[in-house]
């Protein structure tokens, strides 16, 4: 049986690393660097920021990041599952453990940008109660991006 853990670490980690160019080449197969967003490894060692590492057995097949933006709302960044490991759940262990955190962190929204060309991410949000809305922070209208938001559920 296969077994996932999900623990906030590092992303400096030459896992993570990986990872995250795997994430890199993907969007730019998809999209023009203009419609890429990413963010950079040094951008996810700030304090505001909440990195998880999904891991099967002792593998690193997954990351994500929580990015509190100072207004009570949080982005998530940097999801990502390696190909070789899909299917196994990993993007919605990702999921729930960085909605969880965000309600510790008194969190009332997450936000996120996510491509139009990538219908397993959009179901996932969709799944989990991510609704479309309009662009926010410093990013504008781009016909290739679909931003989303859900309410925080906050502990009585």
């Amino acid at each position: 049986m296969t077994v996932v853990t999900i623990a906030e670490e590092s992303p400096r980690q030459p896992a993570v690393v990986r990872l995250l160019e795997l994430s890199d080449a993907y969007a730019a197969s998809l999209y023009p660097a203009e419609s890429n967003h990413l963010v950079d490894l040094s951008a996810l060692e700030k304090p505001t920021v909440s990195f998880f590492v999904a891991r099967r057995d002792d593998e690193i097949v997954g990351c994500c990041a929580l990015v509190e933006a100072g207004d009570g709302t949080a982005e998530i960044k940097r999801m990502f599952v390696d190909p070789e490991a899909r299917r196994l759940k990993v993007g919605k262990h990702l999921l729930a453990a960085l909605e969880a955190k965000a309600e510790t962190l008194g969190i009332v929204a997450i936000r996120l940008e996510t491509g139009i060309y990538q219908p397993d991410a959009i179901g996932l949000y969709k799944a989990f109660g991510y609704a479309e809305r309009p662009p926010f922070g410093s990013y504008l209208p781009d016909p290739l991006s679909l931003f989303m938001e859900k309410p925080v559920r906050q502990a009585a």
